[in-house]
């Protein structure tokens, strides 16, 4: 799914300052998925747990694409969810994934992007890496 941009907005507002205003709005716009990004890419097995049982499966796999993980790539890829898959290559340090998103009129995503890679830094790239828990797309 591709999100209005005042939602990836929002939820890079919400990653970069915990700010309590975007996730309020955010879960009144019914995009409550968007909001277990936040934890879910540092790791937090309930999250993705949520998206999987409420059926996010692009999202599931993008958290899992920020890990790496080629089957989750494959999945945004099969499912053309590019601009997904170009968020996660920049958090994985493609330097052409911002152009394309630049390209396709996409910045917001790459804005998410750079807010995850700076949050999973902070965090001292200690996520949990569900990868080595077992993927679902593994």
């Amino acid at each position: 799914m591709l999100y209005p941009p005042l939602a990836i907005e929002k939820l890079t507002d919400y990653i970069e300052s915990n700010d309590i205003q975007a996730v309020n709005w955010l879960i009144q716009q019914n995009y409550k998925e968007l909001t277990m990004l936040r934890e879910g890419a540092s790791g937090d097995i309930k999250s993705l747990e949520w998206l999987l049982l409420n059926k996010h499966f692009i999202l599931a796999a993008f958290i899992n694409a920020i890990w790496e993980d080629s089957k989750a790539f494959d999945l945004l890829f099969q499912k053309k969810a590019f601009h997904w898959a170009a968020a996660a290559n920049i958090i994985n340090g493609d330097d052409k994934a911002a152009a394309f998103l630049q390209k396709e009129n996409l910045y917001h995503y790459a804005k998410l992007a750079y807010a995850i890679e700076a949050k999973i830094r902070k965090e001292g790239d200690e996520g949990m890496n569900l990868f080595k828990m077992g993927s679902p797309y593994k």
